[in-house]
Order: C-alpha cells, then structure tokens, then sequence
C-alpha cells in the first residue's frame, strides 16, 4: 500500500457514534485519509438526544494535538465542538504553533433542531480566534443566524448572511440550509468573498440524518487532505453527504446517523470512494 494523507479532527466524542469523532474518523476512513483525533470534550448522548458534556482540560486537548502534530504530516483539520472560551483559545494556539493547513471549521453552536451547545460568551472567542484561521467555515440555518444576527427564512437571507459572516473574519462561508422549509431544504449558499453559489443536490426526507454537518466538514477536510481546490471538496463532500442519507441507518429509538459506511453497500456504484 502506498502513503495516504492524514487528517486531523478537532471535536467531542458522541457516545451514540452518529456524530462528533465517531463520524469525522468514518469519514476520513471512506475518503481514504488516515484519521487522527484530539477529544475536546465528551457528551452523554444517543439517538435520542444530549444528556450530559464534560470537556476536557484545555492543557489535555493541547497535548492531544501536539501528539499528533508532532509525528504525522497534517493536511486538512476538521474543528466542531469546542465547547468554552479556554479550549478555543488553546486549540487557536496549537493551530498556529503547528501552521495545520485546510482547516474547515463546524461552529458548533446550536443543532439542527434549535439548541444552544455553547455558552454565549464563547461565541465572540470563536470568531475573533478561530475564525481567521478557517480555510471555510460551516454553519448551520440556526448557528448563521446568530453569527449574521438576522433571522433566515429565505435564500436572499442566506446570501446576505454568508455575506455577513464573511465580513466577521472569514476567508469563505457555506451556511448549510438543513433547518430550513420547503424548496429552501438541502440548499447551502457559499461565499468566498468574490463568489455567491447556491448548493443544491436530491432531497432525501429521514429523521434518521444524525451527524450530517459533522460529516460534510470532515468530508470537505479529507477531500483538500487529497489536495483538491477548496470548491472542488466542499461540491463533492456534500455529494457524499447526500449519498450517506440516502443509505441512512435506522438504529435506536430516535434520529438515527447518515450512512457512512455506504460505499461498502454499493461498490460499483461508487467509483469515486
């Protein structure tokens, strides 16, 4: 066999497996990149939902990533839930001790659903930290709203939010149009401060889609990992997205996760996997 790339996850452990590390690592294993992991922080969580978070000490998750730094060639970072001031600012640190290229930033801030998972006054430390350090950055309906500070209802709001988060720091923006109705469902807007695209693939209506924004950060992570343009990874991991929902697994009592696995199910199907 020959070398593959290694990728590196910056994120929280979900017990149930369907998002978080578990998914960024099945991820990463699908697209052929070798899969590294830092652990910010650890959730209490199924199907059904969150119970319980518990981070780790900010000094754990620097030594975590100076590990790994420290002996592999990192070529794509994928960040999600870093949950407090303090592990933000040591995880801006060690990214910038190390110069960890491509890195696509999830801001973990709010889920699908509506729920806050941050403290608010984390929020400010994540854009003036992480953001200018972000290759892309990925937020949800819910987490765009608060960042541009504007409600979002229709495709005009989501490209004058991309444009508005843009103007916070970052070098590009796809706000991710899961939590949103009707037509306007499954559709991202990208903005990369030259370039306003609207996203759109089939629609596929399950509850079970657990995990889908972790997954199309790691996706996008791995596919740069490969060294393809920027666009390029974020077109083809939403593309592997769409094709892990439709193959989307019904475990446990509630949302189930998207089906990473589904390469394995359909081979010849899934050339480019």
């Amino acid at each position: 066999m020959g070398n593959y790339p290694v990728a590196l996850t910056i994120a929280g452990s979900d017990s149930g497996g369907s998002a978080g590390i578990q998914a960024d690592l099945r991820t990463f294993a699908f697209h052929l990149v070798h899969g590294t992991s830092a652990i910010t922080c650890v959730t209490v969580q199924n199907t059904q939902g969150v119970t319980q978070v518990v981070g780790m000490e900010p000094e754990m998750v620097a030594a975590q990533i100076s590990a790994v730094a420290e002996d592999f060639q990192i070529q794509g970072v994928k960040l999600g839930m870093l949950l407090n001031r303090e592990i933000m600012l040591i995880v801006a640190k060690q990214l910038q001790k190390w110069h960890l290229p491509n890195i696509i930033l999830d801001p973990v801030m709010v889920s699908r659903t509506g729920s806050q998972l941050i403290a608010k006054e984390a929020i400010n430390t994540l854009i003036e930290e992480i953001f200018p350090l972000a290759s892309l950055i990925t937020p949800n309906r819910y987490e765009a709203e608060i960042l541009a500070d504007m409600s979002i209802e229709s495709l005009a709001d989501l490209e004058l939010a991309s444009q508005k988060i843009y103007s916070l720091g970052a070098k590009a923006v796809l706000i991710k149009g899961g939590g949103l109705k009707g037509e306007l469902q499954g559709v991202d807007v990208w903005f990369d401060g030259e370039s306003c695209y609207t996203l759109k693939t089939t629609t596929l209506l399950t509850k079970n889609n657990n995990g889908t924004g972790c997954t199309l950060a790691a996706a996008i992570a791995a596919n740069l990992a490969w060294g393809k343009p920027l666009f390029t990874s974020v077109v083809q991991g939403k593309e592997y997205v769409t094709k892990a929902l439709a193959q989307s697994l019904d475990v446990g009592k509630g949302r189930g996760p998207i089906g990473h696995f589904f390469p394995l199910l359909n081979p010849e199907n899934n050339d480019d996997y």
